[in-house]
């Protein structure tokens, strides 16, 4: 793998749950490969309240718009469980992309593809309710990090990290999340949610808007 092996090429880096790999505000220390575990990009409100804008997997790199665009960094990334990565001047990996538009191409796919799904949240934020906002986050989270089982997704989230990543308040994600429960779409457990019915989930979505 083409992206795998010119990273390699910097040391393995350890991080454990919470700590912060850069601060808003700060400059990288170049182009973070994610090797294993989640990376949360969040910022912080005037009343300091986290608002995660976006979670990274394994064989993930970023952040690319500083890295291509010198874009000011503005976000918080912390490590959100132990994570293994590797760090690449930015210079140096800007370069790898523009020799190889094959993993160009791929990173324009996925950033598309994000596209959407932040596309789908504006929509939802300008005209739709808090149980549709619930439901979009529980179907876009459980496309990228649920783990299937019997049927349907389990999502290994608390209330307050559901609440940080869809903009809402705990309080309403309890509200929402035992609305559906009481329906049979989800099960609510300690530190996750099963969507036992995505198919139903989905279909509240649309009945709701």
């Amino acid at each position: 793998m083409k992206v795998e092996d010119f990273f390699s090429r910097y040391p393995l880096k350890h991080y454990k749950k919470g700590q912060i790999l850069v601060y808003g505000g700060d400059d990288p220390a170049g182009v973070i490969y994610l090797v294993s575990g989640e990376v949360r990009q969040y910022d912080i409100t005037n009343s300091g309240d986290e608002i995660v804008v976006n979670v990274f997997k394994p064989s993930t790199f970023f952040p690319m718009s500083w890295a291509m665009n010198k874009t000011p960094n503005d976000y918080f990334f912390e490590a959100g469980s132990d994570v293994s990565l590797r760090i690449a001047p930015a210079g140096e990996a800007v370069k790898f992309l523009k020799e190889n538009p094959d993993v160009t191409f791929d990173l324009l796919s996925r950033v598309y593809k994000g596209l959407d799904g932040l596309l789908s949240r504006m929509k939802y934020l300008m005209k739709g309710s808090a149980r549709s906002r619930t439901i979009l986050e529980l179907l876009i989270e459980s496309q990228r990090f649920g783990k299937k089982q019997n049927g349907g997704y389990l999502l290994e989230l608390s209330e307050a990290e559901f609440a940080a990543r869809s903009g809402l308040t705990r309080e309403t994600i309890s509200r929402e999340l035992h609305s559906l429960q009481e329906k049979g779409i989800v099960e609510t457990h300690y530190g996750g949610v099963f969507i036992k019915q995505p198919k139903k989930l989905e279909k509240e979505l649309r009945d709701g808007f």
